[in-house]
């Protein structure tokens, strides 16, 4: 099965799993319902442990073909002002010219370019991340959840997903140095998503 390819282009070549007919009833517009979703990341502090943190405010769109996953795709937009690690002074922070600078760049985008089934339910979509204009590739690893017409009659899909990213490839790279030794904040970002999509009518 496969889920998320786009569509062949003359630059772009996919690697695509035949969808069996039961992912027939995916095919169309999807969008991202943020009240049932997660998009979270966790970074090294000080050497010894993770900080998590999530984003409350997102649109994501999807288009999902369920008989021809290469026509697949996936676009999604992030406030940075929503962050959000249950600290107020560090999430202020983090809104700050040292990090994100949310008032000049406040929006972090991502779009799927091509995706390869690797498993029964696994894939791995390759992208592009742009962070404070700064534009970089990135792979997502994902699981497909399954689908369900929930109690309102709404068609849903759900996904999870996962990915590391360096922060200063993106130009947040704002650091102390432990009277220890090493860094205060870890480099490397792990990404993850916990995503539920409502069908469009």
């Amino acid at each position: 099965m496969g889920l998320f390819n786009r569509t062949k282009t003359a630059t772009t070549a996919t690697v695509q799993a035949p969808a069996g007919p039961d992912l027939a009833h995916l095919t169309g517009d999807w969008t991202v319902d943020a009240v049932h979703s997660e998009i979270g990341f966790s970074v090294r502090h000080a050497m010894v442990t993770n900080v998590k943190g999530r984003f409350t405010e997102y649109d994501g769109k999807l288009h999902l073909d369920g008989t021809t996953p290469g026509n697949s795709s996936a676009d999604l937009v992030i406030k940075v002002a929503s962050i959000d690690t249950n600290q107020a002074q560090r999430d202020e922070h983090l809104r700050t010219g040292d990090f994100f600078a949310a008032e000049t760049y406040p929006e972090i985008r991502f779009r799927s370019i091509s995706t390869e089934a690797v498993g029964e339910d696994s894939y791995r979509m390759n992208g592009e991340l742009t962070i404070k204009d700064t534009t970089r590739p990135v792979v997502l690893d994902l699981e497909y959840t399954g689908s369900a017409t929930d109690a309102y009659g709404a068609e849903r899909v759900g996904f999870e997903g996962k990915a590391v990213v360096d922060r200063t490839d993106f130009g947040l790279t704002y650091n102390a140095a432990l009277e220890t030794g090493g860094v205060l904040i870890g480099e490397k970002v792990k990404l993850s998503f916990d995503i539920s999509a409502v069908k469009a009518a």
